[in-house]
């Protein structure tokens, strides 16, 4: 991973941290942490992972259970190419189902 993507990546999870306890604002830096990760198979698992964590924390069980599913499935996915870029790695996005990149992300990550 890129110096500059890594650090985006660590702000991200950063910024989700620090955005407790507003719930809304945790996914959507979680999410951002999401597709910056993707290409990369520790951070992706690990995006994955602080998913979990926060499902655990909302008691949301669909979410919960479809971050175990994804903590399971993300290496692999990054390793072997096969990721749905762009996704926001949540339960509700499906597991396959690509997504635009916003615009900043597509430039960081050089999708321009």
């Amino acid at each position: 991973m890129p110096a500059a993507v890594r650090a985006a990546f660590e702000a991200e999870l950063l910024r989700a941290r620090d955005c407790a306890p507003d719930t809304a604002a945790m996914w959507d830096a979680l999410e951002r942490a999401h597709i910056i990760s993707q290409a990369w198979a520790w951070p992706h698992t690990r995006a994955h992972w602080h998913m979990f964590r926060l499902a655990v924390r909302c008691r949301d069980r669909a979410e919960t259970v479809g971050q175990v599913v994804r903590i399971l499935v993300a290496g692999a996915g990054s390793v072997t190419g096969r990721v749905p870029y762009g996704n926001t790695g949540r339960t509700a996005a499906g597991l396959f189902a690509p997504m635009p990149l916003p615009e900043d992300l597509r430039v960081l990550l050089g999708r321009a």
